[in-house]
């Protein structure tokens, strides 16, 4: 007859094993996420200094040649401003696919490898 007695401490490891990648997907995926909210905040940070630039500019200028002035120069350097977070978005973007593609080439490989030993 058989005995085989219950170890807690193989269950664990082997449940701790199966949900690491998964817990690994979610940190990652997390970060991203962070990086992307305050991607947003700061563009949102661009806007409000672009509308208080604005208001500054109507009030202190004298004549309209000298608003418009102001608001072409004020257009221009949020249009550079906007430009570089375009640029970040797309590197946070790309950072992000990768990870994700790393994270399921990972797994693919995993489950290829339990099933071969299955096999």
């Amino acid at each position: 007859m058989n005995d085989k007695t219950f170890d807690p401490s193989t269950f664990v490891e082997s449940f701790r094993n199966s949900l690491a990648p998964l817990l690994r997907a979610q940190t990652e995926s997390l970060k991203a996420l962070d990086r992307f909210a305050h991607h947003q905040y700061a563009i949102a940070g661009d806007y409000l200094e672009y509308g208080l630039a604005q208001a500054k500019a109507a009030v202190a200028a004298k004549t309209p040649n000298d608003l418009l002035a102001a608001q072409t120069e004020l257009s221009t350097r949020l249009t550079e401003q906007l430009r570089a977070r375009a640029q970040e978005f797309s590197t946070i973007a790309a950072e992000a696919q990768t990870m994700l593609n790393q994270f399921f080439s990972e797994a693919t490989a995993k489950v290829a490898e339990v099933t071969k030993k299955a096999a």
